[in-house]
């Protein structure tokens, strides 16, 4: 039987993680699926992810790792795929992995390996390519979705958007996912990065500046949420895995709390050195926990080089709140060219979380960082 050229069962825009898998999938099912990309080359932020060690899934994943609107949608689809799922086909593949703190899962190698995992899955299940392929218009017809495409025409019974996020724009990033849901009438919760550093107002910045290079276990909170890891001073501001994590909930104006000794009872501390070394100086005891030149941006040197015995309870306490208690608002984000996620997208209200089928758009489907579901 002949297949008329340009009709394909599927047509997944975006050759991303989620687009690949998705495809895999459906050829798996005896699709003729077809995965078009605007791209030079498939799973691009892939080979970014984890620095280049791609962090592919987690030990623990469960609905509370991921931030949505409809904080229920992503649990349908968790179920029935789950970390173990991957993981077999990872093993399949004689992928060698390895485990870091809460579970996080990464390559031994390169990011590559997966990458070339997801390609040769997508070899077996026939999956077609059509990269460096721009698509001018989409529209909906009887029989599927006409795509005209700089490649030529394309016709598809059902259209998967995988386009993702707006998260780094040199990989590729766009907001075409978006406007084609606002084309067919599917609302969109508003956007902004996620998982990216801060920069601080102009006078922390000229403060801390000098601070740039230095990492420190801290927690830090923004009311309920809280995070324990470390923090990198940067030359525009601070980064690291906790700064990312709680950027997630961080929105402009707010403060953020930060404990550079979340393992230490500090004031208590410094009460036993006072007795027991009452001669050595502050700076002196508190080195053993903390970088001098961070010491030097948070607590007063006269209080620094002063000798335990002459100092008071109340001006510990000062102590414990520069260094435990710090309250910082940051004057915003790196925004998107550095965001590893995007907050906000298509809302998934409008999505079967069963199926990601558009709920009044029968044929097309979202999948991936384009929808409103990020990972915390």
């Amino acid at each position: 039987m002949s297949v008329e050229p340009g009709r394909y069962d599927v047509v997944i825009i975006g050759a991303g993680a989620s687009g690949l898998m998705c495809a895999i999938e459906a050829g798996k099912r005896q699709r003729r699926v077809l995965v078009v990309d605007h791209g030079e080359q498939p799973g691009r932020k892939i080979l970014m992810a984890g620095g280049g060690r791609c962090n592919f899934t987690n030990y623990s994943v469960d609905g509370d790792n991921f931030l949505s609107q409809n904080p229920h949608f992503c649990k349908s689809a968790l179920s029935r795929f789950t970390q173990w799922d991957f993981l077999e086909l990872i093993k399949r593949h004689s992928i060698r992995f390895h485990a870091r703190e809460h579970g996080q899962l990464f390559c031994d190698e390169s990011s590559s390996d997966i990458l070339d995992m997801l390609l040769a899955e997508c070899k077996t299940a026939g999956v077609e390519f059509k990269l460096r392929c721009e698509i001018d218009k989409v529209e909906r017809r009887e029989d599927g979705f006409q795509l005209a495409t700089r490649q030529g025409g394309i016709t598809a019974t059902s259209l998967v958007v995988a386009t993702g996020g707006l998260s780094i724009p040199a990989a590729g990033a766009s907001p075409f996912g978006y406007r084609l849901a606002q084309q067919f009438g599917l609302p969109t919760i508003q956007t902004s990065a996620g998982l990216v550093p801060f920069t601080l107002q102009p006078e922390h910045r000229q403060q801390l500046s000098a601070l740039s290079g230095i990492a420190v276990r801290s927690r830090v909170a923004i009311g309920a949420h809280c995070f324990c890891e470390n923090m990198l001073f940067t030359h525009r501001g601070l980064s690291g895995p906790v700064i990312l994590q709680i950027s997630n909930y961080w929105q402009p104006g707010q403060r953020i709390s930060i404990d550079l000794l979340p393992d230490v009872d500090l004031f208590t501390r410094l009460q036993e050195a006072k007795q027991q070394r009452p001669q050595k100086q502050l700076k002196s005891i508190l080195a053993q926990w903390l970088p001098k030149r961070l010491l030097a941006s948070r607590v007063d040197e006269a209080l620094l080089e002063t000798a335990l015995r002459s100092l008071t309870d109340q001006q510990f306490f000062k102590v414990v709140e520069a260094l435990q208690q710090w309250q910082l608002k940051p004057n915003g984000t790196e925004g998107y060219r550095t965001a590893e996620v995007t907050r906000g997208g298509v809302d998934c209200n409008a999505i079967s979380s069963k199926t990601m089928e558009a709920r009044q758009v029968p044929g097309l489907y979202f999948t991936g960082e384009v929808l409103d579901v990020t990972g915390a």
